[in-house]
């Protein structure tokens, strides 16, 4: 399949997940298109017949992961899915297991102490003021990617501010990161949610969300 033919495959460990990473071109496939083939791979359908619906279940807006269709599994369960997009990079991620949702974020040298302080808890903030500048810009990115993800994954709920949750650190959790405080909305859930961090071209950070 043309769009997914020179992409980056990767399993993520015990999740049932299969991530697909395509390097930035100048004429990129589209997000839909990508997932669609990535998807049907996995499925083992043609392409042609993958339905994702963009449509939120709750309200009908356009927010979150995409649902899929069809296919089901062969138990008649969903497939989970989700993409996103940064200056032609594109990652696609697939799951039968478990809720998932995907952020591409670039480095900028600096996004400004307003932004940060809404985007990032204070343990976050007091972590990235230690680092390095040399290495602060991807750190942030990364957190910032794995909270893009995470309210992807979790689809229609009451807005949860970003600086609420605190996690794990890049780069000081081997990759695969943790929330480590938590809001009540989660319930007892958020012990099990992970964050697979990716290697990604460019300047930018990339990271999977995976829900319990």
């Amino acid at each position: 399949m043309g769009a997914v033919a020179d992409g980056e495959l990767l399993e993520l460990e015990e999740s049932g997940t299969r991530v697909l990473v395509l390097a930035a071109s100048r004429r990129p496939p589209s997000a839909d298109e990508v997932l669609r083939e990535h998807l049907a791979i996995s499925a083992g359908v043609p392409a042609a017949d993958v339905e994702l619906s963009h449509a939120c279940a709750v309200c009908g807006a356009r927010h979150g992961r995409p649902s899929v269709v069809y296919p089901t599994t062969p138990s008649g369960r969903p497939w989970y899915a989700d993409v996103a997009v940064s200056d032609g990079a594109i990652v696609a991620a697939v799951g039968t297991r478990h809720p998932l949702g995907v952020g591409i974020e670039p480095a900028a040298l600096d996004s400004g102490r307003v932004i940060d302080e809404a985007a990032f808890h204070t343990l976050e903030r007091d972590a990235l003021d230690a680092l390095d500048p040399a290495r602060r810009a991807l750190v942030r990115a990364t957190l910032w990617a794995r909270k893009t993800a995470l309210l992807r994954a979790m689809g229609h709920l009451d807005f949860i501010e970003p600086s609420r949750l605190a996690l794990s650190i890049p780069g000081e959790d081997g990759g695969v990161g943790r929330i480590v405080r938590t809001t009540p909305e989660f319930g007892s859930r958020w012990r099990e949610v992970r964050f697979h961090d990716l290697s990604m071209p460019g300047n930018r950070a990339a990271s999977v969300a995976v829900l319990a």
